[in-house]
Formats: C-alpha cells, structure tokens, sequence
C-alpha cells in the first residue's frame, strides 16, 4: 500500500510505525472473512481493509469526523484478522495509533468521556470496584433487564482451600489483577492447588494488582503505564532476589497485554530491560502445565475413573490470536477425560474484548449470543474459557455454568467426577 502521510506525523516515531504497517498491507481482504464486526454489520469499514484505510486517510491529512471514529470504536481489538493475515500485517497496533490520533482530532461527547473515566477509575481499583458490584448485586432484581444483565449474579466468596507452603524449590508468580479476585476467587486457587500438586508454589504479590490493559486501550495511556510500572516493581525483587522463576497468568487479556510490557516500555530507559524480561518469562498456566503433562498425566490418573463430563471451551481471542496459543486448552481438558464437544467458528470473538462490552452494549450481546448458539449446539453440560472478561460476558447470557478450565483440572486431580 502506497501511503504520504502528512507533516504533522510523518517525521515522528509512531508516524514511521503507521508507515510501515500500512505500506505492508496488500489489500488483499483475507481479514475481512473472519471479522466479527464485519459478518455482523457487512461494512466494509467495519471490517480491518476498511479500518486501514480509514487510519491511512487520517494520517495523511484527510479530513476526520464522528463517522471515523464509530468504525474505529466497533473494532473489538480481536486479531482474529492477524491470524489470517498473510503479509503479516500488525493491524493491533495500526489500531492503537489511529486511536489515539483520532482522539487528538475528534472531541468525544460528555457522555462517552464520563463513561470511559468511570471504568478507568472504578475497574482497575478493587477497593472501589469490590463495593460497587455488592452494591449492584443487592440491587440487581430492581435494575432494567438491559443494566442488570452487566451485573454478575452473587457468586460464592470461597475460593477453596489454598495449599499450605510445602517448600517446593520451583515457584511462579501469578497477577493479583483487578476484577477476578472479586469476580471468580476460585481461579487463581484452583490453579494454586494444581500447581502444588507439581511440587510448584503459586505466589500472589498483592501491589501487582491491575495489569494496565483497561486503562491503557482506553486511551488512558500513561495511566495504564502507571499500573504497569506498579507491577513491574512489584515483581522485579521477587526476580532478581532468585526467589521465583517466573510469571504465570490465568487471564489470557492480561497475559497478552504483560507480554507486550516489551513494547510499550522499549523507549524508557528506566523500564525498558526490566519490561524485556518480566515479558519474556511471563506463560499462560496453559503453557506451564503442558510443559508438566507427564506427570500430570499420572497424577490424573490416579485420581480414579471419570464419567467424562462434556464440555465446550471457548478459547478468548487473547489466547488464540493474540498469543497464538491453540489447542493447548484442549489437549489438557482430553487428558483429564473431559469430552470436547465441537464448537463452530471457534476464531470468532464472544463480544466482551475487555470493555467492549459496556462501551458497544447491542453488538457484544449480538456476538455473545451467536457464540452461546454455537456452544451449546453439541448439548454440553458446562462452558470453559480462559479469561475473566468472557467468563462474565458468557455467563450473563447463559444458563449454563461458564468456568475457568483451571478449575476442571483441579477438580478432576481432587477425585471429583
């Protein structure tokens, strides 16, 4: 793609970024098929070509409007386009220039301003978010069904017995995070007693709470930096000391986004060698257990026979296209005995893409709905996935139960059937 973009960007950093980016792409619309915004909505500009060419007109100085700015805000940030990509187009981060630009040139409304600095201060900080969900569950039967569908249902607050300290020489640290300690405080549990049941000790260092993603994609970049540099200190002691190995995340948004801490802070002197390391040592507890699966495979089978519950996984987009971590999941949960129903259009988004699902309300429940459709199709009596926010998204939509699949091994290794 031929591109001249204008004075103001052009000479800058992010402006020779847009630049090779947009000159890799082809046009070739490969990336179109498999966009969910796309096959909803049949714009063309609600599609990745249509997106590109959108940044392209903006950086090079064409005129901007609202109309430009609602085509960039309906991109869920998904990658599903990445992953069929075959020029190897970086669209995420095309993406997240012509966002941050397009909010230079085009005011947003009081309205959406007010919004987005509510989930930037409430979700991110527990001590806020903790009382404000109790306080919409208490009030969720009065609420309008369109509101009360974004509260979670009242969920147990025992998280189970978490193991005591056995010594083990191998220990990993996993993200205290933000909303799923409140949310489902049986996650990071389960995986805690899977991983003991490895001779590996699971530690949580509560400062290295929010991983930065929410603030950061909001628009709300040196605040996201903040939560970001909060856990890179958090966690450099405990690395440097020799006292972990590394970083293990049960939220495959949050993994995604640690992983990219390279990044974000490959400029800054101060933070640049420590974002370097702390992402290269950071895996999916997918990743860490596959590493482990002999000796997981004699620990469960020594848990007993198992009826072979049917379940359907839903792997989130920071999982398989973010971090192009596919099958892994599901090889696991075969191991275990769990009987894998198929589920069709498994690449496509479940709609909730961090807080997509608030600011674009109509098309995230569109898309949870066709992914529920999906799959429940083949009768399971349980949905699995690997992130928090499609964990809630899901479940708000679902008469099933939708879980963590951490939660399944660790049910399976206590001799649950």
């Amino acid at each position: 793609m031929q591109t001249t973009l204008a004075d103001f960007i052009k000479d800058t950093a992010i402006g020779r970024e847009a630049d090779a980016i947009l000159r890799s792409c082809v046009h070739c619309g490969f990336c179109t098929a498999t966009c969910p915004t796309f096959q909803l909505l049949g714009d063309e500009l609600d599609g990745p070509r249509g997106r590109i060419y959108l940044i392209k007109e903006m950086l090079e100085g064409q005129p901007v409007s609202k109309r430009t700015q609602t085509h960039l805000d309906r991109c869920l940030s998904c990658r599903s386009c990445e992953t069929t990509c075959p020029s190897g187009v970086r669209y995420h981060r095309l993406l997240e220039i012509g966002r941050q630009v397009l909010d230079e040139r085009v005011p947003r409304s009081l309205t959406d301003r007010a919004m987005r600095f509510l989930l930037c201060e409430a979700l991110p900080r527990r001590w806020v978010f903790k009382p404000a969900v109790r306080l919409g569950q208490w009030l969720r039967p009065l609420l309008p069904a369109a509101l009360a569908g974004k509260v979670p249902a009242a969920a147990g607050s025992d998280s189970g017995p978490w193991p005591a300290p056995a010594g083990h020489r191998r220990r990993l640290v996993a993200l205290a995070g933000c909303v799923q300690p409140i949310l489902a405080p049986n996650t990071h549990a389960a995986l805690a007693r899977v991983l003991d049941r490895l001779a590996i000790e699971l530690v949580v260092v509560p400062a290295a709470a929010c991983c930065g993603a929410l603030r950061y994609h909001l628009n709300a970049r040196e605040k996201g930096r903040q939560d970001m540099r909060q856990v890179i200190d958090a966690w450099w002691s405990l690395l440097v000391g020799g006292q972990v190995e590394g970083f293990v995340m049960t939220a495959s948004g949050c993994g995604e986004h640690v992983r990219a801490y390279r990044e974000v802070f490959k400029d800054d002197p101060a933070y640049a060698k420590k974002a370097e390391r702390i992402s290269a040592l950071t895996r999916d507890a997918c990743e860490v257990l596959a590493d482990e699966r002999d000796r997981l495979r004699e620990l469960l089978g020594s848990a007993g026979a198992f009826g072979g519950q049917r379940v359907a996984f839903h792997s989130p987009c920071t999982l398989q296209h973010g971090q192009q971590l596919r099958g892994v999941v599901e090889s696991l949960l075969t191991d275990a005995g769990y009987q894998l129903v198929a589920v069709a259009d498994a690449h496509l988004c479940c709609g909730s893409a961090g807080t997509y699902s608030i600011t674009q309300p109509e098309l995230a429940n569109r898309l949870r709905d066709d992914k529920l459709a999906a799959l429940t199709a083949d009768s399971p009596t349980v949905l699995v996935t690997a992130n928090i926010g499609c964990q809630m998204h899901l479940q708000g939509g679902s008469t099933l139960p939708v879980r963590h699949w951490i939660e399944l091994i660790d049910e399976r290794l206590r001799g649950g059937r």
